[in-house]
């Protein structure tokens, strides 16, 4: 699952504070782009947990628990199948 988040603040240069909808607790997270601005959207991704009935509670490092309609649903990246080896694997 994922989350858009706002960036609110820049706390040191590694780190931004963000904004998660309907978590009312302060969050930070990595920075290593220094372009990050202050309002700029960002998504965070992480495994889901628990599911209630109004609400959705994502691994994000910490257990974030926020309303089901804040999250949506993405898909894992998977790399496209070869339809031939590289290289014959002849002995």
């Amino acid at each position: 699952m994922a989350v858009t988040a706002t960036v609110r603040w820049r706390i040191n240069p590694g780190h931004v504070s963000v904004a998660i909808p309907s978590y009312n607790f302060p969050y930070s997270i990595r920075d290593s782009s220094k372009m990050t601005m202050r309002g700029q959207q960002v998504e965070l991704t992480g495994e889901v947990t628990r599911i209630d009935n109004e609400t959705v509670t994502i691994a994000l490092g910490p257990l974030v628990t926020v309303a089901l309609d804040k999250v949506r649903l993405v898909d894992k990246y998977r790399p496209p199948k070869r339809k031939k080896p590289l290289r014959d694997l002849v002995d």
